[in-house]
């Protein structure tokens, strides 16, 4: 077993950080929210000799979950998350970018399987809890690999702020609930990547987070 590093790649107007998680030994990989732009995300795999095994979802808005089901068949791998709260975004991906006013491709999706709080996933040796943290979204979920102090974040934390909670399904106090509860345990040590701009570590955010303050 090798080391796990993550390459992000930026896709959609929404720049989302699709990222992909990859042994360095073994080239196995895993695509997390693949929101869009398909093609650019199968030409990174195809440069890098990366075998996928599974698409990851942290949660149901299109700039994440757009581009999965297209991924899916282009790739033969399936699909795993988010929690099932999120079927209703994902039902309604298709027609949520022109809503939005963007000319995105998207499908809805139908995950092979929804993940759910104490669930793990695993790419190769490494093994990554699921826990369920709403607030930005109904079924948002995260993924934490414990061995590496290492979190795959989403919308929930954010470099110097949190998710966005005005969009339908969206609840304040919810998610910061879910930065309380689940996220602020995981430990200061723990290094995080999400779902726009850079990443940052939870005792960073935990001290200069303006957001945080107070929970």
């Amino acid at each position: 077993m090798g080391q796990l590093q993550a390459g992000i790649i930026p896709v959609t107007p929404f720049q989302q950080n699709c990222t992909i998680l990859f042994d360095t030994e073994t080239k196995d990989a895993v695509v997390i929210d693949p929101g869009g732009d398909v093609d650019k995300i199968i030409e990174v795999v195809k440069q890098q000799g990366l075998t996928v095994g599974e698409i990851w979802i942290t949660h149901g808005h299109i700039d994440h979950a757009g581009g999965a089901d297209e991924l899916r068949e282009k790739l033969g791998v399936q699909v795993i998350g988010p929690h099932e709260d999120d079927k209703p975004l994902l039902d309604i991906l298709d027609t949520r970018a022109a809503a939005l006013g963007f000319d995105i491709p998207a499908r809805k999706l139908t995950p092979d399987r929804w993940l759910k709080e104490g669930d793990r996933v695993s790419l190769g040796e490494h093994q990554f809890d699921v826990l369920h943290c709403p607030g930005h979204a109904p079924g948002h979920v995260i993924f934490v690999n414990r061995d590496m102090n290492f979190a795959i974040l989403g919308d929930v934390l954010f470099n110097g702020s949190i998710g966005r909670t005005d969009l339908p399904g969206g609840n304040h106090e919810q998610l910061l609930a879910s930065i309380r509860d689940k996220v602020l345990p995981l430990g200061d040590e723990v290094g995080f990547l999400c779902g726009h701009g850079p990443g940052s570590r939870i005792g960073d955010e935990r001290r200069n987070n303006v957001f945080l303050r107070g929970i």
